[in-house]
């Protein structure tokens, strides 16, 4: 006499079961089409098979003109080579450094006083 078992997701042990259902495993259902659903997208796309050889990319390609900029040796530290935005982002970055420092060092000297019984 042959037995079948199948895993239990329920129990978390293997079960005795019937022939049809231990041949089946769990997540695969039988009656369902085996092609994939057809690709919807919201703009027009080329499949890669349809592309060609020659690769299109969105952009202008800059790496260059960044080379070109950070590796000037203007005396600027390279973290602060793009101008406005970057001196505006070190400074944001700075100011709430020293913010979080001092608000940790007032939370230090307040939480060190005795509490004052009335």
């Amino acid at each position: 006499m042959t037995y079948y078992y199948k895993f239990s997701g329920f129990s978390q042990r293997l079960t005795g079961s019937a022939p049809a259902t231990a041949y089946t495993p769990q997540g695969l259902r039988s009656g369902l089409p085996a092609e994939p659903p057809a690709m919807t997208f919201a703009t027009p796309t080329k499949m890669v098979s349809e592309s060609g050889a020659i690769v299109e990319y969105l952009g202008v390609n800059k790496v260059a003109d960044f080379q070109r900029l950070f590796q000037t040796s203007d005396g600027v530290p390279v973290h602060l080579k793009r101008s406005v935005p970057d001196r505006l982002l070190y400074r944001t970055t700075m100011a709430l450094t020293l913010g979080g420092a001092l608000y940790c060092l007032v939370a230090l000297y307040i939480a060190a006083q005795p509490r004052k019984r009335t």
